[in-house]
This record gives C-alpha cells, structure tokens and sequence, in this order.
C-alpha cells in the first residue's frame, strides 16, 4: 500500500467516524449497520475516483451524508440515500442492484435525487425544475432534502472548479 492510499484510508475512515458520531449523538433509532452497509457500497462503487480537489470521491457522499446528520437532523434512510447518491448516476450499478441491497425506501430517494440531478434546462427550465421538485417532494420530501445537501457540499467546494 502507498503512502497516498494509506493516508486517503485515515482521510476516509475518520470522516466516516465523524458521520457515525453525530448520527450517534442523534435522537433517532440506531441503526449503524445499514449506514456501515450503505458506506462500504458506496466506497466500493466509486473506488479510484477522485474529486478535482485530489480527494476520494467518497468524501462527497460522506459530506453530504454528514450535512443530511448534522445541519439537518436527518435519520438513518436518509443517510444512507445521501451515502448512495451518486452511485446509480456515476457508476455501472443499477437501481435493481441498489433495491436488492437497500430496499425499495432508501432507492426511491436514490432514484428521486438522480432525476433531480438530470433535469432539463430548456426554454421553461425554471417552471419545468419547479414541476419535478413538487412531484419528487410529493412522494417523498427527502428526495429535495437529500439534493439540497448535495448542492451544499458541491458549493462547498467550488474552489477547486476551474471558471469556464
């Protein structure tokens, strides 16, 4: 092991360990193995990816599971949803596959903020991005929420894009 994946491990498992610590400190049930489950699929799925900051990419859906935990108080479905975010999107994993490990919940919200991501920008693209809000919100409010974490972090990290 280099140097590099060895301090991208400890980069990795201590953020991990700061998700599961604030999850912990939480008043929802705890239901830690579903998130571990849900972290190692993730991490999995995206090994050897890196952010344009150097970063594994894995440190984007940690963040946002981590903005899902902390600044917004949300539980164990939603965090694993924000930890799988990207998966289908970015990934050769399927929503089948998603679904068979996870369940039809947690999918339903990976799926919802994967449409959310691909929504079209036309000539009624405010109206039309509003429509697909309020349809994803109906079925299930975290779909936004899990989205809006997303969009969070990657403002978060907008340094490191270059301007076009």
């Amino acid at each position: 092991m280099t140097q590099r994946e060895i301090d991208d491990e400890k980069l990795v498992n201590g953020a991990f360990q700061q998700l599961i610590d604030c999850y912990l400190q939480s008043r929802h049930r705890k239901h830690v193995e579903i998130i571990e489950k849900a972290f190692n699929f993730a991490k999995q799925a995206h090994k050897g990816v890196r952010r344009l900051s150097g970063e594994p990419y894995i440190m984007h859906p940690l963040s946002v599971a981590l903005i899902a935990c902390k600044e917004i108080g949300l539980g164990s479905t939603s965090i694993c949803a924000a930890l799988l975010h990207d998966v289908v999107e970015d990934t050769d994993y399927t929503l089948d596959e998603c679904r068979a490990e996870f369940g039809d919940t947690v999918t339903g919200l990976v799926d919802g903020v994967t449409k959310l991501t691909k929504m079209d920008y036309g000539d009624s693209a405010q109206a039309e991005t509003i429509r697909k809000m309020v349809v994803a919100m109906s079925r299930d409010v975290r779909v936004l929420v899990v989205k809006l974490a997303d969009r969070v972090h990657n403002a978060r990290t907008w340094r490191y894009v270059k301007p076009s």
